[in-house]
């Protein structure tokens, strides 16, 4: 017999009626304990897999341990030679491949309460932080198009070529992001989130932001006095205010010794990331996201390279740092052949990159490095950037 919805209904509310006044016994292994049931069931298997995996770790740690510590011992032994200026044979590096995982994935624990992925400061924190600490507010570009023009300016000024300049864009932004792009924050799909702090044409990081206050924030805020001393009163005041900001900022990054690490502690600070916000104002930006370049390129100098950087290879260098982006830059094409990337990595940095693990020696990840400029430079944001550049080369 099929039943009304009005009587499925009634029927229900009496049943729960005589369950309340203790009429109907549920029996002993009932709902209450199909759940503990299923979670040791999880449990025991959970133990078992994760034997598996703990024996296989050991097993692959066997080859993987030796092999990044001897990773470790010649990429010191490369710096000690670097300091000499001593050039660096094929006997300086590690010819063979790491060693790869093939065993089984690590479980993950039944009874480990799932966490909440780290929050990734965005730009509203930047902003945030540059205004209660330091009372500054960026001036934003009222368009992509300006903050090109302006970009473009600065680095012709500074030497960097548009060749340069445009790839690494293309590379570090997809072709296609605007000054205040964040990595993961590239294409505006629903769902995405930051995975670093890393903002605009060339990527820079809250410690990048941090590190070259600390170390050229003078230059800048002496190229900003230059551009106040030109221009009208009203605008003259207030870029004035901005370096007056700006050295407050200048001294907080001074805090510390000038080291990376130290420089990473002060970069996660309320203030650190307050100095973050600098990245998007229309002036002093440019004056980052050039010197961010330049920095590579006046390593190169120092070291006696007086060729120009290809864009492939001043991106080896703003990947890996400057001294074993130049490692990699200088070395001859014979040897680029031959050496794995994994030279270059720190072990956990390097199992992380999936590129320089398929493009596992110097020739391959620089190659692929300059197929993905060409391609992406292509798109319009970086042709956009091109013909930027092509306006103020011409009146050079």
């Amino acid at each position: 017999m099929k039943l009304s919805s009005i009587s499925v209904r009634r029927l229900g509310a009496a049943i729960c009626v005589i369950v309340a006044a203790g009429m109907i016994a549920l029996p002993a292994h009932g709902i209450a304990q199909t759940e503990p049931a299923n979670l040791a069931q999880k449990i025991a298997q959970y133990r078992e897999k994760l034997a598996e995996y703990t024996k296989a770790r050991a097993e692959y740690e066997v080859l993987a341990g030796p092999y990044w510590a001897k990773i470790a011992e010649k990429r010191a032994l490369r710096i000690a030679k670097q300091r000499k200026k001593e050039r660096t044979t094929l006997d300086d590096y590690v010819l063979e491949q790491p060693p790869v995982y093939t065993g089984p994935p690590k479980p993950e624990d039944p009874e480990k309460r799932p966490t909440g992925e780290e929050y990734m400061p965005v730009v509203e924190d930047f902003l945030q932080h540059a205004k209660e600490h330091f009372g500054f507010v960026p001036e934003r570009p009222a368009s992509d198009d300006q903050y090109r023009h302006s970009y473009a300016q600065t680095a012709l000024a500074a030497g960097l070529t548009p060749e340069q300049c445009v790839k690494v864009y293309a590379f570090e932004s997809g072709g296609e992001g605007g000054y205040a792009i964040q990595a993961g924050l590239e294409y505006g799909r629903p769902g995405e989130r930051a995975i670093s702090t890393a903002l605009g044409y060339n990527q820079l990081l809250t410690t990048n932001s941090v590190e070259l206050l600390a170390e050229v924030g003078d230059k800048f805020a002496s190229t900003l006095r230059a551009k106040a001393d030109a221009a009208d009163d009203a605008r003259g005041v207030e870029l004035r205010k901005k370096i007056a900001t700006l050295k407050k900022m200048i001294a907080f990054s001074q805090t510390v010794p000038d080291q990376w690490s130290a420089h990473a502690r002060l970069a996660e600070t309320p203030k650190g990331l307050g100095i973050h916000a600098i990245i998007l104002d229309i002036d002093i930006s440019p004056l980052l996201q050039v010197e961010k370049l330049l920095t590579s390129v006046n390593y190169a100098k120092r070291q006696g390279y007086t060729k120009p950087l290809t864009a492939a290879e001043l991106e080896m260098m703003n990947l890996t740092g400057d001294g074993t982006g130049f490692d990699m830059v200088t070395m001859s094409d014979e040897m680029k052949k031959k050496i794995p990337t994994s030279n270059f990595f720190q072990r956990r940095g390097y199992e992380r990159n999936s590129v320089a693990i398929i493009n596992n020696t110097v020739a391959k990840l620089i190659a692929a490095t300059d197929a993905k400029m060409e391609s992406e430079a292509q798109l319009p944001g970086a042709r956009a950037l091109a013909a930027a550049f092509e306006i103020y080369s011409e009146t050079r």
